[in-house]
């Protein structure tokens, strides 16, 4: 018997057993977070709006995994959301908790692994096992145009659910191809990681968000 993937994992998913594990335990830890696979952060209006998804690689324990929501509680949302913001694929105001006042328009976002993943390092078992969570979500946006992938992990499975080889679809900061009916765009992950190194800077991580809104609004509806 095939087993049915739907693009939301339940919160207690069993398929990744070192993931669970993990979760199990800061679920005895901290019984006040989240601690559970993420779901994907969608527009008041819904899944038909969006015509745009940006793919992370995995919740950070303190941030996603606390909160519950992509990218709040840590650095990188700081800079992703206030780059949404600037762009107008989000309104309102962001301050790192699920219950604030930002909504995304137009926009989803969502992890290649819902779980928080020791050291943030997710082993490629378990990214081919949520896999199987990406592919129907990026499949559930019938008027999905773009893609960005932020970091090789999240663009090499995207690539994958898209049905595409990775050798066809290299990894490369700032560059954007056409993979079927979306066009895909790739970028560093706003990890503090990177950005305290220098290996994203805030002017390269905006100018890949123009390229999106300028793709976006080429011959499209607009953004906001």
């Amino acid at each position: 018997m095939t087993r049915q993937f739907f693009a939301e994992p339940s919160h207690d998913c069993p398929l990744c057993p070192r993931l669970a594990d993990f979760r199990t335990a800061w679920r005895i830890r901290e019984p006040g977070w989240f601690n559970g696979p993420v779901p994907t952060f969608l527009p008041p209006e819904g899944e038909d709006a969006v015509r745009f998804l940006i793919v992370g690689l995995a919740p950070g324990l303190r941030g996603a995994n606390r909160t519950g929501r992509p990218f709040t509680g840590d650095y990188a949302g700081e800079l992703l959301y206030d780059t949404l913001i600037r762009f107008g694929f989000a309104r309102g105001r962001f301050e790192a908790r699920p219950d604030d006042s930002l909504e995304l328009i137009g926009t989803a976002i969502t992890n290649a692994v819902r779980c928080v993943p020791p050291e943030n390092k997710p082993v490629g078992m378990e990214i081919a096992t949520c896999r199987a969570f990406l592919t129907p979500t990026i499949a559930r946006f019938r008027n999905l145009e773009a893609i960005l992938t932020l970091g090789t992990i999240a663009h090499q499975s995207t690539v994958r659910a898209l049905g595409k080889r990775v050798i066809e679809y290299p990894f490369r900061h700032g560059v954007s191809q056409g993979a079927g009916a979306v066009r895909l765009f790739s970028s560093y992950h706003c990890s503090r990681y990177n950005t305290n190194t220098g290996r994203l800077t805030t002017k390269m991580f905006v100018e890949v968000f123009e390229e999106v809104a300028g793709f976006l609004q080429d011959g499209k509806l607009p953004v906001a």
